[in-house]
């Protein structure tokens, strides 16, 4: 049977496994809604408000199942208004397939209406672009993007289809070999076994070991050789940001997150520590701060599924690269029992050292925080925007699932939630999902309001609302001398009314009997906004000063 561009795309989609795209229409598109439209028993399309929101939907789907997620968008601004939620994908390795429109191959290049060079725009933030000329390629390299996006070290991968190979009709559909498949460097350990024989003597030796487990664990699927390594070395964990749920926050060893804003005690523990093994991290600055002063006691292991990642920013004494669950493993089958009791001890002492006295009545982050957690199921996914409030969610909420965090981490992406939340909420067949912003944060990317409302999603959407924009105003506050230039909003949007008028419930609260209220009779079919109002000079602490080291901490 002959079949044309579009029909070549959603076939190869349905035969990939996709049941759910993101995107929004548009002329350079219009053959590939058509075929979208006939597939509609097959393939869920979720039209959202604006294609930044319908990147970062699908950006969320892919953390929370694991599988790639597929934004659609149109030419010139269609196009370009991906590309922050594809940086964002790149940066925290997420499997992403942004397939965009174009004019038709003769009018590229002549500055046609809507005609932008989306492949040159992206080249830096993706895995590879592909501009597809000729419809007889398009199935061999849909094929070849989702290898690529999913193997590996996971990112997002752009297909650019002009409009003239969506019409055009094939004449040779016969399947190439994937010239992929031979050479995937997600298969195997791929370090030497010298160097896996070092790390296991140097983690047998060690007398106060610390692991540091960050997103690349789950990539890889190897939560549970996580938790089992660390039982096994009897060392506590401290998280990155995107590793916050490898383990769960009742773990034992389960010392929370490191880093700028990390807990006391892991930043404690790493800078005491005499062997350090990083797995699936990149040693950002926020992660280090001074990477002179980071570690510089300690012999690191560090190891990642991309080899690019080992020595970049911090230098590890023995490099393992291959894929996490296969190397963890290895030396599970290879280490003994280990006991550090008087190091597990002492780490335990430093758990108290910060523990500030609470008045359990006040309206404040923590409080807020944590009356969602207990309202709601311990599965629930949670997603966060960026600021103040993502670090409160960060140190307070008690994760104990995996792929439950939902998060800008790499790029700090204001607006990202809302979009995550919503794709978050297809993945789970439209189970409940919450998201915890801020004023700043939600009015960034607020319009997907609207396309929750339209896809009938529970969303609780929780506004912590200061009136300022929290993080910037800390760091003015702290180290600017209190100019807090541009930081007091000066707004006067009733969020709880915006919500109405998108037709989703909303309500304020100002105490915590108001949100207790609110939280025992949750909608099921829209989403419901709670503006929190909170206090404008709440602080977000712990925290590292930017190029500190730990005896820089500031707790108070």
């Amino acid at each position: 049977m002959t079949r044309n561009g579009a029909q070549i795309l959603i076939d190869t989609l349905i035969d990939l496994g996709v049941t759910s795209v993101f995107g929004y229409p548009g002329g350079a598109v219009l053959d590939i809604y058509d075929e979208l439209y006939r597939a509609s028993d097959k393939i869920d399309h979720i039209l959202t408000a604006h294609e930044q929101g319908a990147a970062h939907a699908a950006d969320g789907y892919a953390r929370v199942t694991g599988k790639t997620g597929v934004v659609l968008a149109t030419s010139g601004p269609g196009a370009t208004n991906l590309v922050t939620g594809i940086a964002n994908a790149y940066l925290d390795s997420v499997p992403l397939i942004a397939i965009t429109g174009n004019v038709a191959t003769p009018l590229l290049g002549r500055d046609s209406f809507q005609e932008v060079d989306i492949v040159g725009i992206t080249q830096p933030i993706v895995k590879h672009s592909y501009l597809v000329r000729d419809v007889n390629r398009l199935e061999a390299t849909l094929q070849e993007a989702f290898h690529l996006a999913a193997t590996g070290r996971p990112g997002p991968v752009l297909i650019d289809i002009p409009k003239s190979v969506q019409s055009e009709n094939a004449t040779d559909t016969t399947k190439e070999e994937d010239p992929l498949a031979e050479n995937d460097g997600a298969k195997g350990v791929q370090s030497h076994p010298e160097l896996l024989a070092e790390a296991l003597k140097v983690l047998e030796s060690a007398k106060r070991p610390f692991l540091y487990f960050g997103g690349g664990i789950l990539s890889s699927n190897a939560e549970a050789e996580a938790a089992a390594l660390a039982e096994r070395l009897a060392a506590p964990v401290g998280l990155s940001m995107m590793g916050l749920t490898v383990l769960p926050h009742t773990h034992p060893l389960n010392l929370g997150m490191v880093g700028m804003h990390g807990q006391y005690a892991a930043a404690i523990a790493q800078s005491k520590a005499d062997v350090i093994l990083a797995a699936g991290v990149r040693f950002s600055d926020r992660a280090t701060g001074d990477v002179h002063r980071y570690a510089a006691h300690a012999t690191v292991v560090h190891v990642d599924i991309d080899p690019a990642e080992i020595g970049k920013n911090v230098s590890p004494h023995i490099g393992l690269a291959g894929d996490t669950k296969e190397i963890f493993t290895a030396l599970l089958d290879a280490l003994p029992q280990q006991t550090h009791e008087e190091w597990l001890a002492e780490v335990e002492a430093d758990k108290a050292v910060v523990r500030p006295e609470e008045n359990p009545a006040a309206f404040v982050p923590r409080a807020i925080i944590r009356a969602l957690a207990d309202s709601l199921p311990q599965n629930t996914v949670i997603a966060t925007d960026v600021g103040q409030h993502q670090i409160w969610v960060m140190q307070h909420y008690p994760f104990t699932a995996p792929r439950t965090l939902l998060t800008s981490g790499g790029l700090g992406t204001m607006g990202y939630g809302l979009g995550a939340a919503i794709g978050g909420s297809v993945a789970l067949g439209g189970r409940r999902t919450v998201l915890f912003t801020s004023d700043g944060s939600f009015g960034m990317n607020l319009n997907e309001l609207a396309t929750a409302v339209s896809q009938n999603l529970p969303l609780v959407i929780v506004i912590l609302n200061n009136g300022v924009l929290g993080m910037v105003r800390q760091w003015q506050g702290l180290f600017y001398e209190k100019r807090f230039s541009q930081t007091t909003l000066q707004r006067k949007t009733n969020f709880a009314q915006l919500a109405r008028a998108f037709g989703a419930e909303g309500a304020t609260a100002t105490s915590l009997d108001e949100l207790h209220a609110l939280l025992t009779n949750l909608p099921d079919a829209c989403p419901l906004v709670i503006d929190c109002h909170i206090d404008a000079d709440e602080r977000v602490l712990p925290m590292i000063p930017p190029g500190g080291s730990v005896k820089d901490i500031i707790i108070d």
